[in-house]
């Protein structure tokens, strides 16, 4: 076991928890900490360091979130092996930890939603007087929403209009929020990127078809299998040739993305839809590695759900480990704010931002200059930042509640994807079908989705397991639900 001197200051801007973290990474990038290597035990260290015991354990947490080191059941925490780490240049990062480091950033939704519609024999029940929780991926909690402030930035820049305001206005969209929302990612996500290189587009849909006018009609596309079906939907409705990668513990396997002989791969490090996996920087870096051996060869960033993190700090992009200029970033503002404000964006690798700038010139823009100046006072005037803030309080009380529920059920079920995003992911540890998961969910009034719906490639999951979705519900509707599913799951 490796011995570890950290200098604390009591009197420091940062957290110690903060202090302890960061002592470790920078030594695990430097080269002085080696794979294999075992860390202090929390007790011992926090002995050592004369801190608390939680202060320690919520700097190993993050570490282990962000791969740098693994813990081993009843063994203790070990350094992980992260070939290629050093070529980083951490400095780049610019997370901002200064504030309350129990989440910064927002989940953005699993944008162009699911449309809600209830089937008939819900519309059904629902007549009958039954009541049916509906443990939806893909729905937001709309009641904390400020209205009032919207209404106000609407009304106050309606009043002062000119019309320079109603022209068509940039394809890329308004240089201010482009600037806007690249000072906001750099802060929230590390994101290292220029205004110039951000286009704004009505949706995830509208960015990934531009996309294709970039790459081109016949590039091959490797995708994370399960993956968000939405997208694979577009791809396939390309000319793209689709390769599906089965993945690990640590999110998409290299070695079968190598197989597949794609040009490009598109991935959700940071919260895999709907797996919940969050990609560790080891397998990061192996990635990166991938798409700067070949020219031509990319990484589509889809950042969803980044920004609801309920332990620890959160973790940064992978663009922000970029140097290469390898990686697409994808984000959107549907589920961080609401569904209907349709304003998605897109960082562009400086090779394809000239691609762009020669064959997509000519295309309008797809949102209002009025809608853009509205979201970006909302954000510049630190509405957005409030709002995230009380939303992370929000979902985090009820993603507890649907935990502390879910007890009944870890004989039967491995449970997955929690301290983070919206949804959690239910693996059955014996052999039920997913279907019968299902019907038995929906016979006491609870509608549940299965990992099947998102699988590709004609594949089935090898275990039953289904997605419990968490945020439209309240918390006596989540703790109802879960009563339900204990219930009927537990015969």
């Amino acid at each position: 076991m490796i011995d570890l001197t950290i200098a604390l200051s009591q009197n420091g801007k940062k957290h110690l928890y903060e202090q302890i973290y960061e002592h470790i990474k920078d030594e695990i990038r430097k080269g002085k900490l080696k794979k294999g290597e075992k860390l202090p035990s929390t007790r011992s260290l926090a002995q050592f360091l004369q801190v608390a015991r939680s202060t320690v354990e919520l700097s190993y947490e993050q570490l282990a979130s962000e791969g740098y080191i693994e813990a081993v059941p009843y063994k203790g925490y070990y350094i992980c092996g992260i070939e290629g780490l050093l070529e980083i240049d951490g400095a780049g990062c610019g997370l901002d930890y200064s504030k309350d480091c129990t989440l910064r950033r927002e989940k953005p939704q699993r944008p162009e939603e699911r449309e809600e519609q209830e089937g008939k024999e819900e519309k059904e029940e629902r007549a009958a007087g039954k009541h049916w929780y509906d443990f939806s991926p893909s729905a937001i909690d709309m009641t904390a929403f400020p209205y009032s402030t919207w209404k106000k930035i609407t009304k106050n820049i309606l009043v002062d209009a000119n019309s320079e305001m109603f022209a068509s206005g940039s394809p890329k969209g308004d240089w201010e929020l482009r600037e806007t929302i690249a000072r906001y990612l750099h802060s929230s996500r590390g994101v290292n990127c220029r205004p110039e290189q951000m286009i704004i587009g009505a949706g995830n849909d509208y960015l990934l078809m531009l996309l294709e006018k970039i790459l081109g009609r016949h590039v091959k596309i490797a995708m994370e299998n399960p993956t968000y079906k939405r997208a694979f939907q577009i791809f396939a409705s390309f000319a793209y040739r689709i390769s599906p990668v089965s993945m690990d513990t640590a999110g998409m396997c290299v070695e079968g993305l190598r197989e597949s002989g794609a040009d490009v791969a598109y991935i959700m490090p940071s919260h895999q839809y709907p797996t919940g996996i969050v990609m560790p920087i080891g397998r990061r870096m192996e990635l990166l590695r991938w798409a700067a051996e070949k020219e031509g060869r990319y990484l589509i960033e889809d950042d969803y759900d980044s920004e609801f993190r309920f332990k620890g700090k959160p973790v940064p992009s992978l663009q922000a480990s970029d140097r290469g200029d390898k990686v697409i970033y994808i984000g959107t503002f549907s589920k961080s704010i609401a569904p209907a404000i349709r304003v998605s964006y897109m960082v562009l690798p400086r090779p394809l931002l000239e691609v762009y700038e020669e064959k997509c010139f000519f295309y309008s823009a797809t949102v209002s200059r009025i809608d853009q100046r509205i979201l970006n006072e909302f954000i510049a005037r630190g509405h957005f930042e409030r709002y995230l803030n009380k939303m992370r309080k929000i979902y985090r009380e009820k993603h507890d509640r649907l935990l502390y529920g879910l007890k009944g059920l870890e004989e039967y079920f491995e449970i997955s994807g929690e301290n983070a995003g919206l949804h959690l992911l239910l693996t059955a540890k014996k052999g039920d079908k997913e279907e019968e998961l299902i019907k038995k969910a929906a016979s006491a009034g609870v509608k549940v989705y299965g990992l099947s719906e998102y699988l590709v490639g004609g594949r089935t999951a090898q275990n039953a397991a289904v997605i419990l979705g968490y945020a439209a519900l309240t918390g006596q509707e989540i703790a109802e639900g879960v009563k339900r599913l204990t219930e009927v799951w537990k015969h």
